[in-house]
């Protein structure tokens, strides 16, 4: 398919892309591409990112209107990161952990009462706090249980949410009716935090809450002092800080179960990657449209903010 210039690990040095940039077609991985590369790369025509984000080292701009196509390979951690939504929600709602940990302890309680204060998901309200690829493949998943799905997402019409089978509210709404919340909303301009103080003392008590998207969505301090008031329990694979530091007060904090954003990196969605790539490469030197990769749009790349995770390291 092409000539590829590589190394056998780690990112590719300055000096090696700074050579290829005169010939080169695309470029797959998170290399940063502000207008000064990009005009000494005449030939190309692709920027295919291998993490699940689009980061701000891109002139965007600048390659569109060179019509140069970008993409990401977010569509690939939907089912994955979906499952692990479904998981960390049946271990709040049923207390599988809070029974394990109290088993081993000598505090377990039998039958009914081991289950005071916990519930079926069946017929539970659930809300959900962005609607992009990973909340579409979790509906089917919830579909068995028979679950009222109430969603919010400013970018999405109504009838997009409703063809997936989730009513459309507003955040207030998901946050005061549901009895599980789970946080999947990306990064962008507007939310900074704003899954704050406010917002956090509008869920119900009992309500689990669980985080997936990335920690900067939510305002971690006031979700800290949320747990310690014990009205909540909550499950997040993300943090501000990763690795989380070991004297972080959320180690030892009850009512929290802690995830080490693993949720979607599992080794068939790794080697899969590698495929959609080569998959949606081979399209675009054919002079077609990526189609399994997720393609950057000019109207909101701009306003996203995430940045590279651990696996880019």
């Amino acid at each position: 398919m092409a000539d590829v210039v590589t190394v056998e690990s780690g990112p590719l040095p300055d000096a090696v892309i700074d050579a290829a940039l005169p010939r080169v077609t695309a470029v797959l991985g998170q290399t940063a591409l502000p207008r000064e590369r990009l005009d000494r790369a005449p030939h190309l025509k692709a920027i295919l990112n291998v993490e699940g984000n689009f980061f701000p080292n891109i002139d965007y701009t600048h390659c569109f209107a060179r019509g140069i196509r970008i993409a990401c390979v977010s569509p690939v951690f939907a089912q994955p990161v979906a499952e692990y939504a479904l998981a960390l929600t049946l271990d709040l709602v049923r207390g599988i952990t809070v029974g394990d940990r109290a088993m081993r302890e000598g505090r377990e309680q039998y039958g009914w009462r081991g289950n005071v204060g916990y519930s079926s998901l069946f017929g539970a309200d659930v809300g959900i706090i962005g609607f992009g690829n990973i909340a579409r493949a979790l509906m089917p998943l919830l579909a068995p249980f028979r679950c009222r799905v109430r969603a919010f997402d400013p970018w999405l019409p109504a009838a997009s949410l409703r063809e997936f089978g989730a009513e459309a509210t507003d955040l207030e709404a998901v946050l005061t009716l549901s009895r599980v919340v789970i946080v999947l909303a990306a990064p962008t301009a507007q939310n900074r935090q704003f899954i704050g103080a406010t917002e956090l003392a509008c869920l119900r008590d009992g309500c689990k809450l669980i985080v997936l998207s990335r920690a900067d969505v939510v305002d971690f301090e006031a979700l800290n002092a949320e747990m310690r008031r014990g009205r909540i329990e909550v499950a997040t694979d993300v943090f501000p800080e990763e690795p989380l530091p070991l004297k972080d007060p959320l180690r030892g904090m009850t009512g929290v179960l802690l995830s080490s954003h693993r949720a979607g990196g599992l080794d068939a969605a790794l080697k899969a990657i590698g495929e959609m790539a080569i998959d949606d490469l081979s399209l675009i030197l054919r002079g077609l449209p990526p189609v399994r990769m997720q393609s950057a749009q000019p109207e909101t790349v701009a306003m996203q903010r995430s940045k590279p995770g651990l696996m880019a390291k």
